[in-house]
């Protein structure tokens, strides 16, 4: 292992604790996996944004006999006392916060040095390098938009070599997560950071997919005026549809107050768009990687450290303020997603590792079974104490059929 600081580990703790009470999707997988040891002795590798919620999903394969090997997938994601904690657990962790790019891929090998059996991992950086490094998992499972799309360029180009869980498209995933958490989180990260007022703000939302509609929502119901950006024009119809204003990045530049990036592509807030801006905007990205806005660029500008978290670049007398170095601003910023959102997701997750180790599967990208998802449902809408209506014979009967009015 190799973390900042083991004496860290009671703070990292107690975060895990306060997570678990309220992860009852978790809870109740991992009661499962302790009375059935479905991982007994299988080797996970997991490449995820270390902290507390990430922590009870590791705790829950342990408590299934795996044996795991852990590194993060955000420099600026990765909580030390997590760390600490998870290595007290018995879980062997490779990850601090503030690393540099050299010690991120060094880590990863460290993983990949491991011979996992099954890949966890957040972006496909982990998968991409078993790829390289021609290591053979029996296959793995990837939870973000942007880390699906590098794995389908992957299966189109017939180089994939293993099978990968599409975990980000089930439904318990994209529409909580993506959605709900992201749409929080983001904001979240925002007001820690800055301290400043949402309300009579122009807010610039770049992607109207699953993360932009979420943000926008909660942006708008803190008084924002938002501003949507889209390349697709049915997302674009969409965003105007539900009442945003729609427009180019470039006509967006020069009304914009804050501006947050959630597209998955690059090079998407540029030069040209910061020679637009207002004196004092505020730039954020809440795409996985750190190219959505062109930070190189920045970086050669006259800069210092406005506040923690908050780089101040002057560009031609104006201040251009960067959250995060560009990163993910809920995981860079803040803690990332809500805990029950989480609980969702990661219980996909833990379902889904399952599945694979189960199940002879081929080298493609497979969507997460019906019936993992609504499991997951299941369980949660238990935990909230919700009933629902059952269909009747007589209306599944009447669903399943062709005739009309039978």
């Amino acid at each position: 292992m190799k973390i900042k600081d083991i004496n860290l580990a009671e703070e990292g703790e107690k975060k895990i604790k306060w997570a678990s009470n309220f992860m009852p999707i978790l809870n109740s997988i991992k009661k499962d996996f302790e009375n059935r040891k479905p991982f007994k002795n299988i080797k996970i590798g997991m490449c995820l944004h270390i902290e507390a919620k990430t922590a009870f999903l590791a705790e829950t394969l342990k408590a299934g006999g795996a044996v795991i090997r852990i590194t993060g997938s955000n420099p600026l994601s990765t909580q030390d006392d997590i760390c600490a904690a998870l290595v007290k657990k018995g879980i062997d962790v490779y990850a601090w916060h503030g690393l540099n790019e050299k010690e991120y891929y060094e880590n990863i090998e460290k993983v990949m040095e491991f011979l996992p059996e099954i890949i966890i991992d957040d972006g496909a950086d982990i998968i991409a390098y078993a790829h390289k490094k021609k290591v053979q998992p029996k296959g793995g499972c990837e939870e973000t938009t942007t880390g699906v799309i590098r794995l389908k360029a992957l299966e189109r180009e017939k180089k994939l070599k293993f099978p990968i869980i599409n975990v980000n498209d089930a439904y318990c995933k994209h529409l909580f997560d993506n959605r709900h958490g992201t749409g929080q989180s983001t904001l979240d990260g925002i007001m820690r950071t800055t301290n400043i007022i949402l309300a009579g703000k122009n807010v610039v939302i770049a992607g109207y997919g699953w993360v932009g509609r979420g943000i926008a929502l909660r942006a708008r119901g803190m008084g924002a005026n938002v501003v949507i950006t889209e390349v697709d024009k049915i997302k674009a119809l969409e965003a105007y549809m539900d009442g945003f204003k729609v427009m180019t990045m470039e006509n967006a530049a020069k009304i914009g107050d804050i501006f947050v990036t959630a597209t998955g592509c690059r090079d998407v807030v540029t030069e040209k768009h910061f020679r637009l801006m207002k004196d004092n905007v505020i730039l954020c990205n809440s795409g996985h990687f750190n190219i959505e806005i062109d930070v190189e660029t920045l970086e050669k500008l006259p800069k210092r450290d406005a506040r923690k978290n908050i780089t101040e670049y002057n560009f031609n007398g104006k201040r251009i303020y960067l959250l995060g170095e560009g990163r993910l601003v809920n995981l860079a910023c803040a803690d990332g997603h809500a805990i029950e959102i989480m609980d969702m997701s990661f219980g996909i997750q833990a379902l889904s590792a399952e599945y694979i180790l189960t199940n002879d599967l081929i080298p493609k990208v497979y969507n997460v079974p019906k019936e993992i998802d609504y499991k997951v449902a299941r369980i949660k809408i238990d935990s909230l104490g919700i009933t629902i209506d059952q269909l009747t014979e007589a209306q599944k009967k009447y669903l399943e059929s062709w005739e009309e009015g039978t």
